[in-house]
């Protein structure tokens, strides 16, 4: 195949074009990848199409239009991207995502896409601001990072840091309460470091989110302990609100300081288990995730034990295991990596590890008659509900979304509970 220039759709496009003008009327197919950031830009790109009449198909056969949003952050998400894109070379195809930013040569090796930043995205959405009727929805913050994580490629994609105005923020949330959505989802990549680029801290900003009014209840998304630790008591306090799930999603990365300077993280392993201590000390019930990367270069067996031993202090009702994955145009890119089978059997360790964990936890949960809403209908008549603690509870009842009430939770499947409703609110 003959490679050609990219086209590039940028900010400077809709001075002269409308540069989504030629999607008006046509069918399109989605594929999005990655993380809730991605499909938050997805959600965006959709109510800026369906503006121009797009029809959304979820069959490629059947698609004018092939839009693929791209993730880059470990190798074996690289290369089911790529492969993704040769499928589709000879189609009308649009990529938008992390790849572009950072990895261009690598795409025009296997076809020649329009590319769609995603702050055009964000910038054309300002004047649609409409959002779907979902039962959950996704508000993106900010995006970028005031991370230099050595081993990162997303933060290279995204770049700095880029707060959105609060009262942009607050519209769109509006906006979803109004449209009756049951879960709002507050993202970006780096959730608490919001606001530092304009003389404002999350802190402020969820303190308000809270005590919007409506029947939803908000999720909030990763926050990074380097960025969260000068304020830890305010956002403490900012959770109190009552649509405010009592879950915090805090990767640790590594049990291990030296491993984390390596990783440039900004923080030590006690100044992440004191953020832990203090939102368990206010909110015994909150459920912690965190994020492990194993076979980290220089990881040695004491490093990764050290990962293993925190994991078994801090007791998280979820771990994400990553095996470490040379992302090339960052730091670590040029080091010597750990054979595969270390990080296989390192990985292998650690969820075990997390099983027993979550298995630990789970046990004294059985029996327990907790409050839910409604957040997602499943297959085979049954629905996934939500405790304040963001506990999972699949109930065998078609329900509808929204939907309150109070269930005992029954069986452990080790990520959620199987439930039974016993009585409504």
């Amino acid at each position: 195949m003959e490679h050609v220039q990219i086209t590039e759709l940028n900010e400077d496009t809709r001075s002269t074009i409308d540069p989504f003008e030629e999607l008006r009327g046509r069918a399109v197919y989605f594929e999005t990848y990655g993380c809730r950031y991605n499909f938050g830009d997805s959600a965006k790109l959709a109510e800026i199409l369906k503006h121009k009449g797009s029809k959304f198909v979820d069959n490629p056969e059947k698609a004018e239009v092939i839009i693929i949003n791209t993730c880059t952050v470990v190798g074996s998400t690289e290369r089911r991207m790529l492969r993704r894109l040769a499928v589709f070379r000879d189609r009308n195809l649009y990529v938008t995502g992390c790849m572009p930013a950072v990895q261009r040569e690598a795409i025009l090796a296997v076809c020649t896409p329009k590319i769609i930043p995603p702050a055009l995205i964000h910038t054309l959405y300002r004047n649609i601001g409409s959002v779907e009727n979902n039962s959950v929805g996704i508000v993106q913050i900010a995006e970028g990072c005031t991370g230099t994580c050595s081993y990162c490629i997303t933060r290279l994609a995204r770049g700095s840091l880029k707060s959105y105005s609060e009262e942009e923020i607050l519209e769109q949330i509006r906006a979803f309460i109004r449209a009756g959505t049951a879960e709002i989802q507050i993202t970006a990549q780096d959730v608490s470091a919001w606001g530092s680029d304009i003389g404002l801290t999350f802190p402020e900003l969820l303190t308000i989110i809270g005590e919007l009014p409506g029947k939803h209840m908000i999720r909030i998304g990763m926050m990074n302990p380097a960025s969260l630790k000068a304020y830890t008591r305010n956002l403490v306090e900012a959770f109190t609100g009552d649509h405010i799930y009592k879950f915090i999603h805090l990767p640790v990365q590594s049990g291990s300081d030296s491993i984390l300077q390596k990783m440039r993280r900004g923080y030590s392993v006690s100044e992440f288990e004191g953020i832990v201590a203090a939102f368990r000390s206010r909110y015994p019930e909150i459920t912690v995730a965190t994020d492990v990367i194993v076979g980290f270069p220089g990881e040695s067996a004491e490093n990764f034990s050290a990962t293993v031993d925190l994991i078994r202090r801090i007791k998280p009702g979820k771990v994400n295991v990553t095996r470490y994955s040379k992302r090339p145009f960052t730091p670590l890119a040029i080091e010597t990596d750990f054979p595969d089978y270390i990080k296989k059997d390192r990985s292998r360790i650690m969820n075990r590890v997390a099983g027993e964990v979550y298995a630990s936890v789970n046990a004294g949960q059985i029996g327990m008659i907790v409050p839910f809403l409604v957040t997602e209908t499943l297959k085979e008549g049954s629905v996934m509900a939500r405790s304040p603690a963001y506990t999972g509870i699949v109930l065998r009842e078609l329900l509808p979304v929204g939907l309150r009430g109070y269930a005992i939770l029954k069986k452990d499947r080790k990520y959620f509970f199987i439930g039974e409703r016993v009585r409504e609110t």
